[in-house]
């Protein structure tokens, strides 16, 4: 298939086109790099053996994209370009809406025009906001406490509105993913955070390797086993390779809008993974406990059975990898700062 990845140097997106040329897709990447660097091209580039075929836009720009997509005239898109910081969005909201939902109607328009009938939506547990029960279901009720996931469900929403106009024939697979970490197991790519990170895994290596004094852990007051937040981990390469699964399905013709949490099944608490990355690097890391974050929730994993019957897929990498492959790469980044 011809596949049209945005945001394909980020994190997830990054992963999943190698994915995607491995499976044997003809891949082309749309992205603005705020998020990402352009030298990430070049590591994918290793990865896959392959030219990236690629385009420097915001999909905001509906010309540009408009030109993007009738050169390439894609299959289907794999939809992960958008602003993803829950803290940041929690005081920056228009530009949260204007880039996440904005972006996100450009491009369905631009599908439209160019008959491009299949999406693959990068959505978010955020959407759930404080779970009744977990571990958290398709069904359970959607709630999202701050500004990412509200956009986040916008653009849920507007999807299955394009996939229900009739004639349309937009086939659509929302997946709602937990907490990414890890790395590819060569140390070539992972997360990549400018600045100060505002998610915990990249915060933990740094700490480890010095670049910062000690952890923030936000809360120890949570109803919890430990005090501190409980998450569901995902190993970025596993969530890479459902997004190819769920790829194949839509190509199928066996789904118009499916819904599907990409999780393991089984939540961390804070402390935990400290704890883990602690024993992968070999020694304590630091940490201080502060009040609660805005816009954070006690605990939150997710029930993956539908994603693993449907898409015939499940994680499969344990929280020792995540911390491995996650400590692999901030290794070999300050290597090459060197």
């Amino acid at each position: 298939m011809r596949v049209l990845v945005t945001g394909g140097a980020g994190f997830v997106g990054s992963h999943t086109v190698v994915e995607l040329v491995a499976a044997g897709h003809d891949v082309h990447v749309v992205e603005n790099f705020c998020n990402s660097e352009r030298w990430i091209v070049e590591r994918i580039e290793r990865l896959t053996g392959q030219s990236l075929s690629l385009d420097e836009l915001d999909i905001r720009d509906r010309e540009a994209m408009r030109s993007s997509m009738h050169r390439f005239r894609p299959d289907a898109v794999i939809h992960f370009a958008a602003l993803k910081s829950v803290s940041e969005s929690t005081q920056q909201p228009a530009s949260y809406y204007d880039v996440n939902v904005t972006g996100t109607a450009t491009l369905l328009e631009v599908m439209r025009e160019v008959e491009c009938r299949q999406i693959v939506f990068s959505s978010s547990a955020t959407v759930y906001g404080q779970p009744e029960a977990c571990p958290v279901a398709e069904g359970a009720r959607v709630d999202p406490g701050n500004p990412y996931g509200r956009t986040k469900l916008v653009g849920e929403w507007m999807i299955r509105d394009c996939a229900s106009v009739p004639g349309a024939v937009l086939s659509a697979a929302i997946l709602r993913y937990f907490n990414p970490v890890g790395a590819h197991p060569s140390g070539l790519i992972g997360e990549l955070p400018r600045g100060v990170p505002n998610n915990l895994a990249p915060y933990i290596t740094q700490t480890a390797l010095g670049l910062r004094d000690h952890i923030r852990v936000f809360g120890d007051d949570y109803a919890t086993p430990d005090g501190t937040g409980v998450r569901d981990y995902i190993h970025v390469v596993d969530l890479a390779k459902a997004h190819v699964a769920a790829l194949t399905l839509l190509s199928a013709g066996e789904a118009r809008a499916l819904t599907l949490n990409l999780g393991t099944g089984r939540g961390y608490s804070v402390l935990e993974l400290i704890e883990t990355f602690s024993a992968v690097v070999g020694k304590p890391i630091p940490y201080v406990v502060q009040g609660r974050r805005a816009g954070d929730i006690g605990e939150c994993w997710a029930d993956p059975t539908l994603a693993n019957t449907v898409l015939g897929w499940q994680a499969e990498k344990t929280l020792e990898e995540i911390c491995a492959d996650a400590w692999r790469w901030q290794q070999a980044c300050v290597s090459a700062a060197e």
